[in-house]
Formats: C-alpha cells, sequence, structure tokens
C-alpha cells in the first residue's frame, strides 16, 4: 500500500504553525510504522496493542495539553486535535485509548482534583506508567447520565459505593477509575484504584466494533474507597459533561483521520484498478463519490481547525464542539461505507483498512454523545427551545 501523503485539498498546512505540522508529522510517523503494521492482527484477534503505550507516552500523547510540571507537553489544541486525527488513522481504538487517558482521566484530575491527587497521578498516567478509565455511563442509563444509579455513602473509614457502569474504554486494564456517583443525590467524582475490596471491571467480549480496545463493565459492591478518594473541587453533572467536551473534540478531529484513511485507500485503489480496459477512477460514478469524499474531509478539517483555535482562546462552546462531533463523524462513516463501494469485494478484506473503520464508526457515531443527542444539543442552542423529553 503506497504511503499516506495526507488529504489537504484547502491547503490547511498554511494555517498550522511549524510546531503543530511537526506534532502531526511525529504522530504520523509513529502510526506508520507503529501501528498500522499490528493492528489487524489485533483486530482480528480482538486485543489492545498495549506495546504501543509506552511509546505514545514517550511522544507526550497523554494528557498533551495540560502543564509540563506533571510531565505532559503543554501542546495547544490544534496540535491536540492533530494527534487525535493520526491516531485515529491508525484505528479509532488507539485514538479512544488516548483520548480516554487524556480527556476523561487526566482533565479532571487536574481540573477537579486535589494538588495531592495531581501529584500522586498525572505524571504517571503522562509517563503511561498508569492507566485510567472514566465511568459515567450506566446499563440503563447511557443518553441520561443525570438518571445514574451509582451511589456514594459516606462512612467513618470512607465512601462507600454501590452501582455498575458500562462500556467503559480501558477499565479492566485501568490502575485508577474516575467513577462518578451520586452523594446524597449530588453527583461527586472518586478516584477508585484496582484491587479495592468491591470492585471489579469485567471486560466486555463479543464486539464487531473497536475490536482493538479494551470494553469493561465496571461493578461496585460495597467498595469502600478512602476520604483522600473524592474529588474536592466541585459537584453536579456539569463536571463529568465538561470531561466529555474534551473528548468529544478530540473525537471530531479524530473522525477525520479514519475518513481520510479510507478516502486515500479508495483514490489509490481507484487509480490502480482496471475494469473495462481503463482504471475504475476515470468513471464519472467513481469521480463523483471521491469528489463527495473529498469535499465532507475539507470541510471537517476547517470546522475542527476553527474549532481548534477557539479553544485556545477559550472561547468554544460545548454546543459547537456537540456540532463537530456530529457532522464529522456523520460524515466519516458515510466516508468509510462509499469507500467500501470502490473497492468492491476487495473492501471487505482486511488487507485495506476500509471495513476496520466503518465497523469502528459506528461506534464512534453513538458513544460521548449519541448523533441525535447532538442534534438536539445544538437545536435547542439555535432555537433557545429544548426538545430533550
Amino acid at each position: 500500500m503506497a504511503k499516506f501523503q495526507g488529504v489537504d485539498y484547502f491547503s490547511l498546512d498554511s494555517l498550522l504553525s511549524e510546531d503543530e505540522i511537526l506534532v502531526r508529522s511525529t504522530v504520523r510517523e509513529f502510526v506508520d510504522h507503529r501501528v498500522l503494521p499490528i493492528i489487524e492482527k489485533h483486530n482480528r484477534a480482538g486485543t489492545f496493542p498495549e506495546e504501543l503505550v509506552p511509546a505514545m507516552a514517550q511522544l507526550g500523547l497523554f494528557g498533551p495539553t495540560l502543564p509540563p510540571k506533571y510531565g505532559c507537553a503543554g501542546m495547544n489544541n490544534v496540535a491536540y486535535g492533530l494527534v487525535m486525527q493520526e491516531l485515529e488513522r491508525g484505528d479509532s481504538s488507539i485514538r479512544s485509548f488516548a483520548s480516554v487517558q487524556s480527556g476523561l482521566v487526566m482533565y479532571p484530575i487536574f481540573a477537579y482534583g486535589s494538588e495531592e491527587q495531581k501529584d500522586r497521578w498525572l505524571p504517571g498516567l503522562a509517563a503511561g506508567e498508569k492507566i485510567g478509565c472514566f465511568g459515567l455511563t450506566e446499563p440503563d442509563f447511557g443518553s441520561n447520565p443525570g438518571g445514574m444509579v451509582t451511589k456514594a455513602e459516606e462512612h467513618a473509614d470512607g465512601y462507600l459505593l454501590n452501582g455498575a457502569k458500562m462500556w467503559i474504554t480501558n477499565g479492566t486494564i485501568a490502575d485508577v477509575a474516575v467513577v462518578w456517583a451520586k452523594l446524597n443525590g449530588e453527583v461527586r467524582g472518586f478516584l477508585v484504584e484496582r484491587g479495592t475490596k468491591g470492585f471489579s471491571a469485567p471486560e466486555m467480549k463479543g464486539k464487531h466494533s473497536l475490536r482493538a480496545s479494551v470494553t469493561s463493565e465496571l461493578v461496585f459492591e460495597d467498595a469502600l474507597v478512602a476520604k483522600s478518594s473524592i474529588l474536592p473541587n466541585g459537584s453536579g453533572l456539569r463536571l463529568p459533561l465538561s470531561c466529555l467536551s474534551q473528548a468529544r473534540y478530540g473525537i471530531a478531529w479524530g473522525a477525520m483521520g479514519a475518513a481520510m484513511a479510507c478516502y486515500d485507500a479508495a483514490s489509490n485503489y481507484a487509480k490502480t484498478r482496471i475494469q473495462f480496459d481503463k482504471p475504475i477512477a476515470s468513471f464519472q460514478l467513481t469521480q463523483a463519490k471521491l469528489v463527495h469524499m473529498i469535499t465532507e474531509i475539507t470541510k471537517g478539517q476547517l470546522l475542527c481547525l476553527q474549532l481548534g483555535r477557539l479553544k485556545d482562546a477559550g472561547k468554544a462552546r460545548f454546543q459547537q464542539i456537540s456540532l463537530a462531533k456530529r457532522n464529522n463523524v456523520y460524515h466519516a462513516l458515510e466516508i468509510a461505507r462509499e469507500a467500501r463501494t470502490i473497492l468492491g469485494a476487495n473492501g471487505i478484506l482486511d488487507e485495506y483498512p476500509v471495513m476496520r473503520h466503518a465497523a469502528n464508526l459506528e461506534s464512534v457515531l453513538t458513544y460521548e454523545g449519541t448523533h441525535e443527542m447532538h442534534t438536539l444539543i445544538v437545536g435547542e442552542d439555535i432555537t433557545g427551545i429544548p426538545a430533550f423529553f
């Protein structure tokens, strides 16, 4: 397969700084040399390539926007987005791991944790020596996180947790779980360590999507955690939702990486696949598909870049992040499906990345807020009328 050269129809590189281009180039090379040669094997086996974690940490890919004092890279948000783009060009599972570690574990510890919690956990998480997960979604409460039934009760020795979480990336391999539970009816965050009595994290099997990712349940049966485990700075549902905004931002960029991989595979294939004595790229319908792909990729790239600039200026709103996640994942999945039609029967083979990306994007369309929920978030923002119920 030809080496990936990038997809940049509108010269977006001219809008990036030298540092941002360097970050993207570094991660692109990592994906080409370390991820792509092994990802199909792990996808077939349904295993996460844990051997990549130290190398990702060495590149500064965990918590990259957090301060260097914790061992983090201190990147801006555009550079972080480019990291997510390139990782998902490799596979959604690799981007999900980094996204959870960064946006859903390190971010809440940094934003809502005590100095002791930050000093204890952030350096190890940045170095890849510790792995984290984020527990919000429950078996009966996905799009309605406020309905959570996981509860915490205060005891003399700490807090007693009871309940369950579902669809938790990294759960089984995590050293620490950021768990959201109701304490006296109010949502609070807790840091629950692996090995805590009454806490288990069985891995979920049988997935047809995100097969190279560890997906788990978190079960709490009178799990006693120390008083020092509670995140002290803030309460309410706005805390976990703010973490989701961090993750959704990365997803908007990541989806473009998957779309770029599918477009690149389809474009190269169309130029070399001969039918009726000429390459199928010479046929009008094939060109129409490729033009649709490059159009939606370009629009998604521009959307991400402006969102990143707004985020760096402290002006990005969560509704704008919802629009980006909604748009980019939807069109990335559309592009993956269309790329598969260009490849024909070959499109279902894992010799090409298209079917793997299509299957992964089916999950990405749903997680971190479904397409429908993001539609309603933006709908309320532009009309002033909530339509959730």
